[in-house]
């Protein structure tokens, strides 16, 4: 069962996509979308963490910076489609849509939203202070953040996100699976300082890497899907989900 709630963030309304288990929670979890927004790739994989147990709350906080779903969508279609003239032809459409996603207020804003849907989670019968967070790329970055933002958090599921600053990561507490492809080169240059950083601040941190991957290798509506990669990490996020919340 699934509904859409309106939460609040400094006095800003924003949608929360709610996906219900069919019987008690087995905890509350945060899903973070990608750059697209609140897409229904996003909803489906909601409601698949409800089949397994799991109580989602999937905000929609892009909105907030101009990047509605159907926008999100339309450019997600035309991003992945095989015209390379329409590809070319909305990249300035692309960098104004997500310009005001990259400014500082809005990542105060959006971290706000976040705890907002953690507040609501923690409300919720059967859920308590069982609280994890997940998310894909943008939702990663964003899920490294919530973690280090809010101690309540139990367990963080980061797919391709950008880890916060050194002096953020040493206010996460709670254990870190961050999954990525081999061939994401940013993130992956960037992981040994990652793991460092976590290993300097005690946060109980492990990373996956799979091989024949890249950025977005979760996602099946895109051709960046990658079937095995994506079975693999399901398991794998089910079963530390279980084992820390």
């Amino acid at each position: 069962m699934s509904e859409t709630i309106t939460l609040e963030a400094h006095g800003e309304p924003f949608d929360v996509y709610l996906a219900r288990p069919p019987g008690e929670p087995v905890g509350g979890l945060v899903l973070i979308h990608e750059i697209w927004g609140l897409v229904d790739h996003i909803k489906d994989v909601a409601d698949r963490y409800a089949a397994e147990g799991w109580l989602v709350a999937a905000p929609d906080i892009l909105s907030h910076a101009g990047v509605e779903p159907a926008l999100g969508a339309e450019l997600f279609a035309i991003r992945t489609g095989a015209d390379e003239e329409a590809k070319a032809a909305t990249q300035p459409r692309m960098r104004e849509a997500m310009s005001a996603a990259h400014a500082p207020d809005y990542a105060k804003w959006a971290v706000a939203a976040l705890r907002a849907t953690v507040d609501r989670l923690v409300e919720e019968p059967g859920v308590g202070e069982r609280v994890a967070v997940t998310g894909f790329c943008f939702g990663g970055t964003y899920a490294f953040a919530l973690a280090a933002a809010d101690d309540r958090i139990r367990a963080a599921v980061p797919f391709y996100g950008t880890a916060p600053r050194s002096d953020r990561i040493a206010n996460i507490t709670s254990p870190v699976l961050a999954l990525y492809g081999r061939h994401d080169p940013a993130l992956i240059d960037a992981l040994p300082d990652v793991t460092k950083a976590m290993a300097d601040a005690g946060v109980s941190f492990e990373s996956v890497v799979y091989p024949q991957a890249g950025h977005a290798f979760f996602n099946d509506t895109g051709p960046r899907y990658d079937v095995d990669a994506a079975a693999d990490a399901w398991r794998r996020v089910l079963a530390f989900l279980r084992e820390h919340v």
